[in-house]
């Protein structure tokens, strides 16, 4: 995975950059939010290692940044904290926050997390792309949309995307249907049963 590391203390984020490199992992680091959050708008990273006392951007908003910003793809956020108080956790996990680690680091503990985060970024990706198909009927071509409901596909798509639709018929179609209907129409009209 590409993690980005974001902690002021240089000792620490070295410490992290070995531990994930050992691990098989592509780091970024830098050493405060402000710079986080540029590298994130830059080049969003699939994981973000932050820690939650930080200059110019702490851990928290910066999480409430990363997930303010509309992405496809989600980003798992992890926050770093010698922090314990329940009302702290659960004031990270409003921001947005997905896993804690505690500092010191222990490093069992981080490629724990790390796993879990590479499941849940890939339950995403198959969820997003489960998203993308659209049942539709072979027969009538209705669309199923997300409430179980069958409907004309011009309606389902004017919904979703605000685009209009005008109806025609093209070459091969013509051919196939429209004329042999009309020459048939024609034969009848003078008199002449159809050829059979």
């Amino acid at each position: 995975m590409r993690i980005l590391i974001a902690d002021d203390d240089d000792v620490a984020r070295r410490v992290l950059q070995t531990a994930l490199e050992k691990l098989g992992h592509d780091v970024v680091m830098v050493e405060n939010g402000a710079q986080a959050w540029e590298i994130f708008v830059a080049k969003p990273p699939q994981t973000i290692v932050s820690d939650w006392m930080m200059p110019e951007l702490d851990g928290i908003e910066f999480c409430r940044k990363v997930r303010a910003k509309p992405r496809a793809e989600y980003t798992y956020f992890i926050l770093l904290t010698i922090r314990s108080n329940k009302e702290d956790y659960q004031n990270a996990m409003a921001a947005g926050v997905d896993d804690f680690l505690t500092k010191p680091l222990d490093r069992d503990e981080l490629a724990m997390r790390l796993h879990v985060a590479e499941r849940i970024l890939g339950f995403t990706t198959q969820i997003r792309q489960l998203k993308s198909i659209l049942p539709i009927c072979m027969y009538c071509k209705r669309v199923r949309d997300d409430k179980d409901y069958w409907r004309q596909i011009e309606s389902y798509i004017h919904e979703n995307t605000g685009t209009d639709f005008s109806h025609g018929v093209c070459p091969q179609c013509y051919e196939k249907h429209v004329k042999p209907d009309l020459e048939a129409f024609a034969t009848q009209r003078r008199g002449i049963p159809p050829a059979k």
